[in-house]
């Protein structure tokens, strides 16, 4: 059964809950997993790409768009839809609500931000993993 993490950010900036999408991606894949990172735009998902390669000096994820040609064989792959790459066992989802396809990951990471909006939406989210009876884990930061 799928792991459904959420992680509560205490700061209230946008900026925030992508950089600790980047920082989870990133140990995610130095464990060796493939991760999807779910956007619900792709304007959202280039802000992504343009942090994927700047948010650590030291370091470079891998990374592609879904619809690329060679996506799936990244490790990391942004993208938005009702479509997952069949490789990526972790979900890290922006998006401001489930994805259809959640389930087909082992783990999905589940960020949610600082002000009331992304609270109300966080708890929605928490309500319909819970209600299916997934084991939900909290962290708050």
């Amino acid at each position: 059964m799928t792991r459904i993490d959420f992680y509560i950010l205490s700061k209230n900036d946008p900026a925030a809950r992508d950089l600790y999408a980047c920082r989870l991606a990133q140990k995610a894949w130095d464990l060796g997993h493939h991760v999807y990172l779910h956007v619900d735009e792709e304007v959202h998902g280039k802000q992504l790409d343009e942090l994927l390669w700047t948010f650590n000096q030291g370091s470079f994820i891998p990374h592609r768009f879904s619809r690329e040609p060679a996506a799936c064989e990244e490790p990391v792959i942004l993208g938005c839809g009702e479509q997952a790459p069949p490789n990526s066992d972790v979900l890290i989802n922006l998006g401001e609500s489930v994805p259809s396809f959640f389930s087909q990951f082992e783990r999905v990471a589940e960020l949610v931000g600082g002000d009331a909006t992304h609270r109300e939406r966080g708890r929605e989210r928490y309500r319909f993993y819970r209600e299916r009876g997934y084991p939900l884990h909290d962290h708050r930061l």
